[in-house]
């Protein structure tokens, strides 16, 4: 039933680029939220807007891991709700062009069932978008772009 959410995907992109699309903010505001403070520092705190057609909900987290083009962790919970959750993206290099994604988001029953938008399905599809598509997507566009000097 405590099952964590994982989400696991193949980008065609080196993970040097996965890397800079996880902790670059400017490059995270092209396919993942809007985050107006962001760096990859152990005990770095940062927050983002996000949410439901009708609700908008404030993430706080706290960075709890960081191993360059490896793996990232953060601590993920909303500012008036109950619960935290871990969010954990690990990187492995496939080839030199091609990086495996696994993202595993665990602790969700800590948000209890009071707020049917913290529904772990709503978390699954989400999460399934975001690594899927909107991740792969964005680092092979970016992976398939001239080096500029």
């Amino acid at each position: 039933m405590n099952e964590p959410i994982v989400v696991t995907q193949t980008v065609n992109a080196p993970a040097l680029i996965v890397w800079q699309a996880l902790t670059d903010k400017a490059l995270m505001k092209q396919w993942y939220f809007d985050i107006d403070k962001f760096k990859a520092e152990e005990g770095f705190v940062f927050s983002f807007e996000g949410g439901t057609e009708t609700t908008q909900y404030t993430h706080l987290c706290t960075i709890t891991e960081v191993v360059p083009n490896q793996k990232l962790s953060y601590t993920w919970r909303y500012v008036g709700y109950e619960g935290d959750t871990l969010v954990t993206f690990l990187l492995q290099a496939l080839t030199p062009g091609q990086t495996e994604v696994t993202l595993t988001h665990s602790g969700l029953e800590s948000f209890g069932n009071s707020n049917p938008d913290f529904a772990k399905s709503n978390f699954e599809e989400g999460w399934n978008h975001i690594i899927k598509v909107a991740l792969k997507d964005f680092a092979e566009q970016q992976a398939a772009q001239p080096a500029t000097n």
